[in-house]
């Protein structure tokens, strides 16, 4: 048997593998050469039935005109075009192309900043799901493959039939994701490297656990993950060297260094260098004698708010307050300035991760103030310690990866302290508990309560390594599951 030619090949991937197919492209690209090669006389080109026959058997070579057209057409010269294609095994999906592009469709309508793209361009290579930034985020994309999924004891479970090409597409080193079709019914998320651990030990099925459907809450958290640890991944050689170049910097008082100093960082990788250093010149400037410090950052949005949920450098900075303060009050307090109008005009999924950030530092101890006037949406972040000392410490919303400062100045320290005293005066979460002043700020972001904590409960009775498989150092799920199970055992 004559083997299959690149020429072929290369149609076949193209939906090109019937002549009416071929022939509407073929003339399309004929034009289209014409114009940019400056040669009229290619736009009346065509090629009969029985012409494409000889081509895609290898019995006649495209001469001429019409080897130009296909060459422009295809990126590839004629000589090439007719020896024999590189065979790749391939194992193909048994999913119909209708169930996925259904299920693709439903996810693209349910979130704003989600695009899903469920079959690859060629038999057997996967989709893409691609997942934007709204203007923190760098944006991101994840191979993906659905499946047609079925429900069985209250699981949802990938049969066997899918197996061999489960393992073909796990296999590979790259992130991916496995995305299990009920229909209507829903998606459910399981993450390839978990979907081939459970395989090499089990043939039989493979469950995915329904706590990982996509909703408004995994959806929030694999979007923030999967773009948070796509940007440190892609700055990580950077970020280390920079690292070493932080010491001399702490000592100063006053610092600030611009993105320009740094062009390689993305967004995020600018996001984390400047947390990092405003941390630990935070943690510097305190002391064990130090009044318990209340916090006031300009953070609004959960796209912003996710830092604290992933960053490993955040469960550092915490740890090292609390040691740093230990023998003092260690009882802080943030404040938030969140307006009605901001927050409503973000989507329920990101509104989720700003709530699930503030549940985490007020399962840490602190206390969480909230003021909702748009004036006050323009002050930097900044650590009051009461009666002796202001830290500008900000690392977001401005052209610098950080910019910090110290004052002891009595006047400075009560002007920050006035407006202190009244966003914690007028904050819109209210009670003495975290669980009150959590489900008031639920209220301010719109958000149904009761659902999401027994979303909350669900997810962090499961854990979330099934899904959620972070590959950058410099990330950690392990605090955000402990919020999950800490949000949980509120009463919905």
């Amino acid at each position: 048997m004559r083997p299959r030619t690149l020429l072929r090949a290369l149609l076949t991937e193209r939906g090109c593998g019937h002549f009416a197919t071929f022939e509407e492209e073929f003339t399309r690209s004929a034009q289209l050469a014409a114009a940019k090669l400056n040669r009229p006389d290619l736009a009346t080109v065509t090629a009969s039935q029985a012409t494409w026959k000889r081509w895609l058997s290898g019995d006649q070579i495209p001469r001429s005109d019409a080897g130009a057209v296909l060459e422009f057409m295809l990126g590839v010269d004629v000589e090439t075009l007719l020896r024999p294609a590189a065979e790749r095994g391939v194992v193909l999906p048994q999913i119909s192309p209708s169930a996925a592009r259904d299920a693709a469709r439903l996810l693209n309508a349910m979130f704003d900043t989600s695009y899903l793209d469920p079959m690859g361009r060629a038999s057997g290579m996967e989709g893409v799901w691609h997942l934007d930034g709204q203007g923190f985020f760098d944006g991101t994309s994840v191979a993906v493959q659905l499946y047609e999924a079925a429900e069985e004891g209250g699981r949802v479970v990938i049969g066997a039939h899918h197996h061999a090409h489960v393992r073909a597409f796990t296999r590979a080193t790259r992130r991916a994701l496995l995305l299990g079709t009920l229909g209507d019914d829903g998606l459910y998320a399981l993450d390839a490297a978990h979907a081939r651990r459970q395989l090499a030990v089990t043939a039989e099925t493979l469950p995915i656990s329904t706590p990982y459907k996509i909703d408004d809450l995994t959806y929030g958290l694999l979007w923030a993950m999967l773009n948070l640890d796509d940007s440190l991944l892609a700055n990580d050689h950077v970020l280390h060297a920079e690292q070493q170049t932080l010491e001399p910097l702490w000592a100063q008082r006053r610092s600030a260094v611009a993105r320009s100093a740094v062009p390689e960082l993305t967004n995020v990788g600018s996001a984390w260098l400047g947390m990092y250093f405003c941390a630990e010149h935070i943690i510097r400037r305190l002391d064990e004698v130090s009044p318990a410090p209340v916090f006031w950052t300009p953070v609004r949005t959960g796209e912003e708010a996710a830092v604290w949920l992933f960053f490993a450098s955040w469960t550092q900075f915490r740890h090292a307050l609390h040691k740093r303060l230990a023998e003092g009050e260690a009882a802080t307090e943030r404040v938030f300035c969140i307006p009605a109008g901001d927050s409503r005009e973000s989507q329920p999924y990101e509104r989720i991760l700003l709530w699930l950030a503030v549940a985490m530092m007020e399962r840490d101890g602190q206390t969480i103030w909230v003021c909702a006037e748009p004036e006050y949406r323009g002050i930097d972040g900044f650590v009051l310690v009461p009666g002796r000392r202001v830290i500008s410490a900000n690392w977001l919303g401005s052209e610098g990866i950080w910019h910090v400062d110290t004052t002891d100045s009595l006047a400075d320290v009560s002007a920050y302290a006035q407006v202190v005293e009244h966003a914690r005066s007028q904050s819109v979460t209210k009670g003495d508990t975290s669980e009150e002043r959590l489900s008031s700020l639920a209220v301010h972001l719109d958000l149904d309560r009761s659902w999401l904590v027994r979303r909350c409960r669900e997810l962090g009775a499961y854990g979330i390594a099934g899904m959620l498989r972070p590959r950058s150092r410099l990330m950690d799920v392990e605090e955000l599951e402990r919020v999950l199970r800490y949000v949980g055992e509120f009463e919905d």
